[in-house]
């Protein structure tokens, strides 16, 4: 499995998910001008990094199904 690179492709863009949802916390539990400016950008980035993860992990999933 580790060496299927769509496998690699999901992982990745899951820890990225996982990047993104920890900075957007980490600014708003700081608050400050730093959350009031980039909060719904970090929002915005999650949810489309988010889409994107899913829809590699389904079509490994796919892929792994139809291959046996």
């Amino acid at each position: 499995m580790l060496s299927d690179p769509l496998f690699i492709l999901a992982a990745v863009a899951s820890f990225a998910v996982l990047g993104i949802l920890l900075v957007g916390i980490g600014g708003f539990a700081r608050g400050g001008e730093f959350n009031r400016k980039h909060a719904n950008r970090l929002m915005r980035w999650r949810l489309g990094a988010q889409f994107v993860a899913v829809i590699l992990i389904v079509t490994f999933a796919w892929f792994k199904a139809q291959s046996g």
